[in-house]
This record gives C-alpha cells, structure tokens and sequence, in this order.
C-alpha cells in the first residue's frame, strides 16, 4: 500500500517575490530601533491608496488624555450614524504607528464604509505591558463617548487589529463587556487578523513555521523579551493574566461575535484557530479563515499582491455585514 502524504499550499509567489526582496526579520540583539525602520520601510504606493477624509487628533479618557490617534472618514454621501471601527496595528507591541498603518486603517474604512479610528498606543519597550494596554482602553472609551460627535453610530462600533493590535482588540472586546455599566462602550464585532492570544508556544504552528517569513521564532522572542520583560510565558502561559493572554479570560461568553484571519505559514496560525474554538464553545459566533498560501502581516500587503488582497476582503465584507446589520 502506498502511503499517501499530505502537503499544504506554497507561499503565493507574488508575496513570496516581494518578501524575499524585502526581508523583515531581526533578533533582540538587533536592537528595537533596527526593527521600527525596517517596518518604517515597507511603503505602501501613494498612488494606490484611496483619497479619505483624515484627522489627527489626540484624545484620552480618565487620567490618560494624550493619546494620538487618526480618524478616517469612508467616501460615502453622508457623515452620520455611521459605524465606527477602532483599530490597534501590529507589530510585536514595540513596532508599527498611524503611519506604518495607515493604508490598512484605509481599507477598513473603504471595506466597511466605517469611520476608522487608528489608536497609537504607547510601545515597548520603552513602554512595557500594560502601558499600551492602557492607552488603548481610554481611546475605546473616547470614542464610545464620542461616536456622535464623529458622526458615527454609539451601537454599531467593532474593534479591529493585526497581529499585537489583534491581541489588544480581543481584551477590548472582553473589557467593554465587563465594564459596559462603567463606559464601556457595547461592542458589536471584533475583527481579529492573525492575533497572539493564547501565549501557548508549544501549539504545532509555532515548530511547523519557527523560520517563517516576517514573524519567526527570534522575531517572537524578541518581541516577548521588551513587551513582558523578565516573564518566560513558556513556565506556565496559562497562569499569565487575560490582557495579556486573552484566551486566559475566566468567561468568554457574552463577547462580541468574531472574524479572525490566520494565515497557513504563520507561527500564530494555531493560536487563532484555538481562540476561535474557545469562543465558539461560549456560545461566540466566530468565524475561522486560516489563508493557505498567506504569511503573517498579509493585510498589510493587499495592495500590491492580490492573493492577500483576496484574503483581506474575506473579513471586511463580514466587518461591514456584522455593522450593516
């Protein structure tokens, strides 16, 4: 008998062209300022992006009142009662900014004909756990507040993110639910791309793709090594609290329902698909796309390589249907 085995999809050869022209990857010995410019690097084509009403603005709620965000308004007739969508970007908790995100922030607003607002969180590790945590609950709040004001709807806000925006996006939706008496705003959707979630290393994606493009295994520790400095999340990840690991949460019922997006050659592709189970299992609506021939940071890649763009149209159109509705 012939023993049949099983091979998954390659890398689309338009990303894999572009990542093995452009590499991202760095070690801790690097340095964080290495790893920030070669992020600053990866430009989208101005000509390529859509032309919005932008704002720059610096916002907060409580004791924290100087936190910098974007607010992007979608190319529809009217600004008014329109769903709004907060975005936290990626970028291991220590890279990434309004600008770096910007053209992914602009998708959001186009695919979702949502106002966007982009949060710029405090990074580590100038910043460590929970500083950025911090920020981007007082920006969620602000815009609870202010959903009116921005002519946007206060009952049809998501929150959205990749990657470490991803992870912060899911203990939103978990702290808007248990705060929602105390001004926390009454979440309708969460989109989480690729997140890190569960903090469990041992899951078979992170050995299957510890070399992979963009997000290997050094990339990983040294995102850990500044944003958690002194905590090995290998000793026990599931004693580590839930705004760090929000898979950790005592009870997921009752959260926003979900879109996450994994990618096939992605370290976090498992730990996505863990927490998709886990919401489901409370009772979560979640809906699971894992991408076969897609890395880590596709979204950020869908202007130029149409199989990401493809992939990142799967959550947008579940994004404008969760706040159409």
């Amino acid at each position: 008998m012939t023993e049949q085995t099983t091979t998954r999809a390659a890398i689309d050869p338009i990303l894999k062209m572009l990542l093995d022209t452009f590499p991202l990857t760095f070690t801790a010995a690097d340095g964080v300022e290495v790893a920030r410019e070669r992020l600053a690097a990866m430009k989208a084509p101005p000509e390529l992006l859509p032309k919005l009403r932008i704002e720059d603005r610096t916002v907060g709620c409580g004791e924290l009142t100087d936190i910098p965000v974007r607010i992007y308004w979608p190319p529809v007739p009217a600004h008014d009662n329109l769903p709004i969508v907060v975005y936290y970007h990626g970028g291991g908790w220590c890279l990434g900014s309004l600008d770096t995100h910007d053209p992914v922030a602009r998708a959001h607003a186009v695919g979702a004909d949502a106002i966007v607002v982009s949060v710029d969180y405090r990074l580590a590790p100038e910043n460590p756990f929970p500083a950025g945590i911090d920020d981007s609950w007082a920006a969620l709040r602000w815009v609870g507040e202010h959903a009116a004001e921005l002519g946007g709807n206060p009952n049809r806000i998501a929150v959205a993110g990749d990657s470490a925006g991803g992870n912060i996006a899911a203990i939103m939706a978990q702290l808007a639910r248990d705060n929602v008496d105390a001004g926390g705003p009454a979440l309708a959707f969460q989109l989480l791309w690729y997140p890190s979630v569960t903090g469990d290393l041992s899951l078979p994606s992170f050995t299957e793709n510890a070399n992979a493009p963009i997000l290997d295994r050094d990339v990983i520790d040294a995102f850990l090594s500044w944003y958690v400095p002194g905590v090995d999340i290998t000793d026990d990840h599931t004693a580590l609290p839930a705004t760090l690991c929000p898979a950790n949460a005592a009870d997921l019922s009752g959260l926003a329902p979900a879109f996450i997006g994994t990618a096939e050659h992605d370290p976090l592709r498992d730990d996505g698909a863990r927490y998709a189970e886990l919401l489901t299992a409370a009772g979560v609506p979640a809906e699971l796309s894992n991408e076969p021939n897609m890395v880590h940071g596709y979204v950020n890649f869908a202007l130029v390589v149409p199989a990401a763009a493809e992939a990142t149209n799967r959550g947008l159109v579940a994004l404008k249907k969760a706040l159409s509705s």
